[in-house]
């Protein structure tokens, strides 16, 4: 099967939304990371806004949600939350079984985008703990409503002085229609500065770019609303200390844009 290799061309397009993060509007985003499966004491975002946003994962960050991830924490944001009573198994981003409602939260239907282009600017951290990642989920108030559009995903351990391996594609989760087309590319300079990472995505398939280049075709439907997953990560090792001297880890995002689909 061939594919449509040609750049990314917003010229002349306008976009609905363009977040450049003056402040944080609330009517469009969630700060907190799933917070169902937890709690929004645990998950609440570190962050800053003004030109641009910082997303910070400080010495303080507790774990997420300890009795199900460890020690893993993230500062993130969201625009859309969905999650059923407590005691329930409904909510969004089931990423392992068994997983039950802990807190109940308000319905938040923020920025969902069903089709067109979504883009990020932004820059990666580069540390061996680290992770920032753009991921488009469904917002799953119907459960097989829930596959993941990976726009990038960039690993601190996976970045040098003259590159990084930026993962990008589709993951099914939990989506019986879908299946998992996820792959990491090579991407020459320096990922901790800005860069755009976008896709294209029409009702048969979706383009992804890394600064408008083409890089990567899936050629699978995906027909609902997703709602935008922006964070960074910081992974536990496995002896249970932190490099806290490297503190904080800082994602930086210049803007957000989402296109209508032409």
């Amino acid at each position: 099967m061939s594919f449509d290799t040609s750049p990314l061309d917003l010229t002349g397009r306008v976009p609905d939304v363009d977040e450049r993060f003056e402040s944080l509007d609330l009517s469009r985003w969630w700060p907190f990371y799933n917070p169902h499966w937890s709690s929004r004491d645990a998950t609440a975002a570190r962050y800053s806004v003004g030109s641009g946003l910082e997303l910070r994962i400080d010495h303080d960050t507790p774990p997420w949600a300890p009795a199900l991830d460890g020690d893993l924490r993230v500062s993130h944001l969201q625009t859309g939350q969905f999650s059923g009573p407590v005691g329930s198994d409904l909510g969004q981003h089931r990423f392992r079984d068994g997983l039950v409602v802990i807190e109940r939260q308000p319905e938040h239907r923020g920025w969902l985008v069903r089709h067109g282009v979504i883009e990020v600017r932004m820059a990666a951290v580069r540390h061996p703990d680290a992770m920032v990642a753009f991921w488009p989920i469904g917002f799953e108030d119907q459960p097989d409503d829930c596959g993941e559009i990976c726009i990038a995903e960039i690993f601190g351990s996976e970045l040098d002085d003259d590159g990084g391996w930026v993962g990008i594609g589709v993951k099914r989760q939990g989506d019986p229609r879908l299946t998992t087309d996820f792959e990491k590319i090579r991407v020459d300079g320096d990922l901790t500065q800005m860069h755009d990472y976008a896709v294209e995505w029409s009702p048969d398939q979706l383009r992804f770019f890394v600064d408008r280049s083409w890089v990567k075709t899936v050629a699978q439907p995906i027909d609902y609303p997703v709602q935008f997953m922006l964070d960074v990560y910081e992974f536990p090792r496995g002896d249970g200390t932190r490099d806290t001297a490297a503190l904080p880890h800082v994602l930086r995002v210049e803007r957000v844009r989402s296109f209508p689909l032409l």
